[in-house]
């Protein structure tokens, strides 16, 4: 082809066909066939023609026999049922013009688009119906950093307002202190209006609402657990203001001090756990203090001899604070503070050792426990001093070893009833603790091997029921003299660490003299515990004690729910006098 024939203008061609709007709204309701619209081509004057319909929804998938000319000679289109636009939106069609008599193409086809009108029968779906989030209470997001995010679809039209979508915040459970999130209602952005408090709220479950702006407004829910994770917005605080302790000279004083801190931060977590350090008074670097893993108590030692004569009189200023750093909330923003530690002071004597160590009770009696195996505490037996040397100075049969620093006697060897150095089911073991003088102070136990316990004090409830509750929960254990010596009492009570999980979950507070409190360190799921206690009575009688706790869930907050379990005694046996007379000889002669 020329360049001239390139530039040769183009020629406008007529249109010969005229299509009226074919409407189809999509859930029609009908009655049909419906007229839907019309068609008409201007090479029809004067002409007997029919007109044709083919393609997508008259004789090819999808919705095949959707769409008819029913008036062949006018071009009127009908419908012949309701459609789903979210499943076929639109529909390509093809109209021909035909001779009527010969069936001859009397011009080129129309091909058409047909649009299926959206009406709002769709709700806003979120992928799903809960979601599981966790934030710590020390977030360091602002007050416009989104926390979480959801998304709901809507499947009708895009850019209309059937498929526009709001979001709205609200609670499930109304909560006194007002929720502390609130929604970006165009993006379904979650985010925080101020600071966490875990202990004003450890959980909070959302209703997140989805709502489009068709007619009728159609709209969808999802649940939002977040779950709060405690930090550091409390500092440890010790229980005194200050210590009055008297050292003797001269000798390393491991575990001299043990100093107890309250800290409302969740235990066992390093908002809560303990750090302590000794800040002045120890410039010659006499002192070390740790903290105890189990109890987070501060364990004050000396590691280098005082001298009389150079340090008769001492003050020590100890600070403590936690592993995580302390934070606050200020104008609703969380801010690290410099505020991180408490103190104390510890006012320290030092005297010339005069006194040889003195063992509490003098005379121990302690009956045998099927738990006793090789390689088990026996019992914690120490002097007047922590800082003994201790020795087992008769023990003929060698069930025991001692831990010469602690005075922790371990079983060595199972115990035998039928040794012939057990007299009247007792055999006997002596323990000395001596101190730099050396001055030995000396503790006899008296091992009763027989099953009989009527001398022995017991637990006044062995099993308690207990509504299921998190940790911090402050039950009482209560103990009772045995019949042969009504009043024993007051009673020492310790907690016999049998395996890490008692370690870890349970732990005495306050002695009540005839009682004394027990702790429980953690939530723990409902269920039957048993914690074992060693209870001592004044007179030196000492057993182990099993306490049964079972967590329930009790439906009025104050019974358990088909409780079956009795709260009594466990039952004590008959006498057996004769067989501790030996061991009251030995207590009177000391």
């Amino acid at each position: 082809m020329s360049r001239q024939e390139d530039l040769r203008p183009l020629q406008r061609t007529k249109r010969t066909w005229v299509v009226t709007t074919i409407d189809i709204q999509e859930e029609d309701k009908g009655p049909f066939p419906k007229y839907a619209g019309q068609l008409f081509n201007n090479k029809s004057f004067n002409t007997s023609v029919k007109y044709l319909i083919s393609g997508p929804g008259v004789d090819e998938s999808p919705e095949i026999g959707l769409f008819s000319i029913a008036d062949d000679a006018n071009g009127h289109v009908y419908v012949h049922r309701a459609i789903d636009r979210e499943k076929t939106s639109t529909f390509q069609i093809r109209f021909d013009i035909v001779y009527r008599e010969t069936g001859e193409l009397l011009d080129r086809p129309l091909f058409f688009k047909i649009k299926v009108k959206d009406i709002n029968d769709n709700a806003p779906e979120f992928p799903k119906e809960e979601y599981s989030i966790t934030i710590r209470e020390n977030h360091s997001k602002g007050k416009y950093e989104p926390v979480f995010q959801v998304t709901a679809l809507d499947k009708d039209e895009d850019g209309t307002a059937n498929s526009q979508v709001s979001y709205f915040l609200s609670m499930q459970m109304s909560h006194p202190d007002g929720i502390p999130f609130y929604i970006d209602s165009t993006t379904g952005s979650v985010l925080l209006s101020g600071c966490l408090d875990y202990k004003t709220a450890n959980s909070y479950k959302l209703l997140i609402k989805a709502s489009d702006h068709g007619t009728p407004q159609l709209s969808s829910t999802a649940t939002v657990n977040v779950a709060i994770e405690d930090a550091n917005n409390h500092l440890p605080v010790f229980t005194r203001d200050n210590y009055q302790l008297q050292i003797s000279a001269g000798q390393e004083h491991p575990a001299v001090l043990r100093l107890q801190v309250e800290d409302e931060d969740s235990p066992n977590t390093p908002a809560w756990r303990a750090k302590y350090r000794v800040t002045k008074g120890n410039e010659k670097e006499r002192f070390a203090i740790e903290t105890d893993p189990d109890t987070n108590e501060g364990i004050l030692s000396i590691i280098k001899p005082l001298s009389y004569e150079d340090d008769s009189e001492m003050r020590l200023v100890i600070s403590v604070a936690n592993e995580e750093p302390f934070f606050l909330c200020k104008n609703g923003t969380v801010m690290i503070s410099s505020l991180e530690s408490t103190s104390t002071t510890v006012n320290i004597k030092v005297f010339q050792s005069q006194h040889a160590p003195v063992f509490h009770p003098p005379i121990l009696i302690v009956q045998k426990e099927d738990s006793m195996k090789p390689g088990k505490v026996f019992r914690r037996y120490p002097a007047t001093y922590p800082d003994d040397v201790y020795e087992l100075a008769h023990d003929p049969d060698g069930w025991l070893s001692v831990d010469e620093n602690s005075g922790v006697l371990t079983v060595a060897k199972e115990f035998d009833q039928e040794s012939p150095y057990v007299n009247n089911n007792l055999y006997t073991i002596i323990v000395h603790a001596i101190d730099i003088s050396p001055q030995t102070g000396t503790g006899t136990i008296q091992l009763y091997l027989s099953d009989n316990n009527d001398h022995m004090p017991t637990l006044v409830a062995p099993s308690l029921d207990v509504c299921d509750k998190k940790e911090g929960i402050r039950l009482i254990i209560k103990a009772k003299s045995a019949p042969v010596h009504s009043h024993s009492g007051p009673f020492t009570f310790e907690l016999a660490e049998d395996s890490e999980d008692v370690k870890h979950n349970w732990k005495l507070g306050r002695n009540f003299g005839e009682s004394v409190e027990l702790l429980m360190l953690r939530s723990l799921p409902q269920g039957s515990y048993s914690v074992p206690v060693i209870i001592q009575d004044s007179q030196g009688f000492s057993t182990r004690q099993i306490q049964h706790v079972r967590l329930c869930f009790c439906p009025d907050g104050y019974v358990c729910k088909d409780s079956l379990l009795p709260q009594a005694a466990v039952r004590l046996g008959g006498g057996a006098i004769a067989i501790i007379l030996t061991a009251f000889l030995l207590l009177l002669g000391k």
